[in-house]
């Protein structure tokens, strides 16, 4: 489905190390810092309700992140902020700053992700039975315990924007998964990294 408005030159940013925002996906996050108490007061006052979601990178932000825009709210008791986040679309960081806000903002370039604002992508080469039996192993390797019913019919963006934002992958891994050109490249990326990490602990195990 079309947006509805415009995206805007600049919007407020929320830089969390190890989160990461996938196309069309949704991120339920925690807010109650005051500053981005704020920033979410800020936000639901525009038209587009928007937040850019970026990780740090040393002392500077990545390149990349993508924003995404608030579908529900709810305060706690003590004043804490439950809210949903529902991803509009990747942007290019071009400069940031704080201004007269408690909080960061930037100018983002939405011109490189034009195909977020499309409907769904498909993925024809994705093994499923193979990426639900690494999904097991790792389930197994990391004493994790879960339910891989819904995988087995969940879309195929679903299944591996999901996975991408919710294994526990490195800093870098995870901005690599966000950074990937297609659907198609991230699964490729989320395999690899998946192997790769059951190889490691296979390595390790052996030393011991």
């Amino acid at each position: 489905m079309p947006i509805r408005f415009d995206l805007p030159g600049r919007i407020a940013l929320f830089p969390l190390t190890g989160v990461v925002l996938m196309p069309r996906s949704r991120l339920p996050l925690h807010i109650f810092e005051p500053r981005y108490l704020q920033m979410l007061d800020d936000a639901l006052k525009t038209d587009h309700r928007m937040i850019g979601m970026i990780q740090p990178d040393g002392d500077k932000l990545s390149a990349i992140g993508c924003a995404g825009r608030v579908i529900a709210f709810s305060e706690t008791d003590d004043g804490r902020m439950m809210i949903s986040l529902k991803a509009v679309s990747r942007f290019r960081l071009i400069d940031s700053d704080q201004g007269f806000a408690p909080y960061l903002s930037g100018q983002a370039d939405w011109s490189p992700f034009d195909r977020d604002l499309k409907g769904p992508e498909q993925d024809p080469g994705l093994d499923r039975e193979a990426l639900l039996h690494l999904l097991r192993r790792f389930m197994r390797a990391h004493d994790f315990s879960t339910d891989l019913g819904p995988a087995a019919t969940a879309d195929d963006e679903l299944l591996i924007n999901s996975l991408s934002m919710m294994l526990p992958f490195s800093v870098g891994d995870k901005q690599a998964l966000l950074e990937s050109p297609s659907l198609a490249d991230r699964r490729e990326l989320l395999f690899g990294l998946i192997e790769f990490t059951l190889r490691n602990g296979d390595n390790e195990e052996t030393l011991q």
